[in-house]
């Protein structure tokens, strides 16, 4: 692949030391269940993904590297495809990016691809929706493999109740009710443009889709939705708790070990490479 540098700033006067800006966009994987959540915390030995991956990338660019999101995931929150982008001084070969960086980080964390994107590019700005994916392990004894990697109950939950509804959140509205008090965003409207609720053996996948999401967001809907497919409450709760725009009127809020952040759509502009929607183990 063609490396397409970027439209950077008017060259140095005479005598300046030249730097070539070089921007790349990566996919990051990883399991939450070690970490803080994706962004660098204030306190000091508290690991994040974010910092574990400046820490590699700045060792193959030989100078410090600063990383962009697509979507800050919370503690113990996993990911397929995880879009970054950053900017370096120098230039180095997509393969350099993958395997280099690789090499650096510890086993829960792997970059999947790299590839050079114009200046315009911007992993959280640039992209048009966002794309989670909850998984639920039912069965009247907790498994023994990845006990972190899906969200357990010993309860049999009925998906077609669930799914029903999934359908009254689906669509623009004020999800009030499904962020988390202390939820930082301006403004609690979001929208849902796709949420499909289907299982596989052992599994129940809530799978969302929106233009962005709120703190907690998706994790308050998988406690509504458990609670459905429970019995405890019927579909319609799901739009009741919607329309009280209170949080204090919504369910328990679910585990984090069962939420994937799986893809994220950008303008085909900027030709990124798509991956199979994850996680590798669920066809």
């Amino acid at each position: 692949m063609s490396k397409k540098k970027n439209n950077g700033p008017a060259g140095p006067s005479q005598g300046a030391i030249s730097i070539a800006p070089y921007r790349y966009a990566l996919c990051v994987e990883y399991s939450g269940a070690a970490y803080r959540g994706w962004q660098i915390q204030k306190e000091e030995d508290v690991p994040s993904i974010q910092e574990e991956v400046q820490k590699a990338l700045s060792k193959i660019a030989d100078s410090p590297i600063s990383v962009v999101c697509a979507g800050r995931t919370d503690a113990r929150v996993n990911a397929t495809y995880q879009i970054i982008h950053f900017d370096s001084p120098i230039e180095r070969a997509d393969r350099a990016w993958v395997m280099g960086t690789n090499s650096y980080l510890p086993e829960d964390i792997a970059i999947q691809w790299a590839t050079p994107v114009s200046s315009t590019f911007h992993a959280r700005f640039s992209a048009l929706e966002r794309r989670y994916r909850y998984l639920i392990y039912c069965n009247s004894v907790k498994p023994g493999i990845m006990p972190r990697g899906v969200t357990w109950t010993y309860k049999d939950l009925d998906v077609a109740r669930m799914a029903e509804a999934a359908q009254y959140l689906i669509g623009e509205h004020d999800f009030t009710s499904y962020r988390a008090v202390g939820c930082q965003a301006k403004s609690p409207i979001r929208t849902v443009k796709q949420f499909e609720v289907y299982q596989s053996g052992h599994l129940i996948v809530l799978d969302v889709c929106a233009n962005a999401f709120l703190h907690h967001m998706i994790r308050n809907f998988a406690g509504v939705l458990m609670s459905v497919g429970s019995g405890e409450a019927e579909p319609i709760w799901a739009k009741e708790v919607l329309e009280a725009k209170d949080r204090r009127k919504g369910g328990v809020t679910a585990p984090p070990f069962g939420l994937y952040f799986v893809d994220a759509k950008y303008p085909d502009e900027f030709a990124l490479p798509k991956s199979k929607i994850g996680p590798f183990f669920l066809s």
